[in-house]
């Protein structure tokens, strides 16, 4: 048997092993993809320590995927083997439930799969995927370019796009981290007057170079007063992971603004009456589905929208997941299958 590389966590809190196995072959309604690239993201941190219940062991993580097709099972239509194909952190859906038919896919009730979660992720040479999870990638987009746009991108680029806010409105990004960094292109891509919100004068620069408008740094103001002062944010896309500084930062949005959730906190504090008297609201945003996925690729390479990688060979993925572990990777980390 055609026996490829992969690199799997053995049990919850295990250290990756690169092992061999022999090629899967592609069962009904699953396609097989040759993977190119694989983002390493925050939330394969769930998969390694063993954060969802139910996680079968050994797994391979990985919901950041670039490749090619390269083999079709049965029941699979509209596919054909070379074509270029992505998969994102939406592993899958059953297309029959109440809320898949009612165009909520990303809820489904019965069977909500997770890439490198529920099944093997792109960690690995190859892997096996639903037909329903996979996103066609454009031709001219390079796979290292394109890997981490299935999550990190999918993830801001939607949540701005469904935030209410329109060309001209104040938008706010609130970190400018692995998230907020593409959060502030697409902000500004999207014709929004773009705010970045960060600590420190020292990532002005560079959040000008990213296409803010204007730079606030929580350090040395009250962002929220800040943004009030610029007519009061119509959305503020929150990227980072503290609740503290979420509920901090709601104060700045302007009447019936949205505070756009993405960074998981466990808790999150409201000012009910703040809200209520500018219709104000805070929503949480899932990253998506594959079209989703297909419409973020397509837009970032029309506008130029790119991530800030550093790339990995898969044989040092324990260096590259400690990397991206560590916070100080810029921005994003991503495992390549060569070498």
């Amino acid at each position: 048997m055609p026996k490829m590389r992969v690199a799997q966590v053995p049990h919850a809190k295990g250290p990756f092993e690169l092992v061999e196995r022999d090629i899967p072959e592609p069962g009904a309604g699953q396609i097989r993809i040759k993977v190119e690239a694989c983002g390493v993201c925050h939330s394969d941190s769930v998969t390694k320590d063993g954060l969802f219940p139910g996680i079968v062991y050994p797994r391979v993580p990985g919901h950041e995927v670039i490749g090619t097709l390269d083999a079709i099972g049965p029941e699979v239509h509209g596919w054909r083997e070379g074509e270029r194909a992505g998969v994102g952190w939406h592993g899958g859906n059953c297309g029959y439930c109440h809320n898949c038919r009612h165009g909520d896919a990303f809820a489904c009730q019965t069977e909500a799969l997770v890439t490198g979660i529920s099944h093997d992720g792109g960690y690995g040479e190859y892997m096996i995927a639903p037909a329903s999870s996979v996103a066609h990638v454009p031709d001219g987009l390079s796979a290292t370019d394109g890997g981490p746009l299935m999550c990190a991108g999918i993830t801001t680029f939607n949540a701005l796009r469904h935030s209410g806010a329109r060309p001209g409105d104040l938008v706010a990004v609130h970190g400018i981290g692995g998230l907020g960094h593409l959060g502030v292109q697409y902000a500004r891509k999207l014709g929004f007057e773009t705010v970045a919100v960060a600590r420190g004068a020292d990532k002005a620069d560079f959040a000008r170079q990213l296409g803010a408008h204007h730079y606030i740094d929580s350090n040395a103001e009250d962002a929220a007063a800040a943004l009030q002062k610029l007519g009061g944010a119509k959305a503020i896309l929150a990227t980072v992971t503290s609740g503290e500084a979420m509920a901090e930062i709601q104060h700045g949005l302007g009447v019936n603004g949205t505070l756009m959730v993405i960074g998981a906190v466990p808790s999150l504090s409201a000012d009910s009456l703040f809200l209520i008297f500018g219709s104000r609201s805070i929503k949480g945003w899932y990253s998506g589905v594959a079209s989703d996925s297909e419409d973020t690729l397509a837009f970032s390479q029309l506008n130029g929208v790119k991530s800030m990688n550093e790339v990995y060979p898969l044989s040092r993925v324990n260096e590259a997941y400690e990397r991206m572990m560590s916070g100080q990777a810029r921005f994003r980390v991503v495992l390549t299958m060569q070498g």
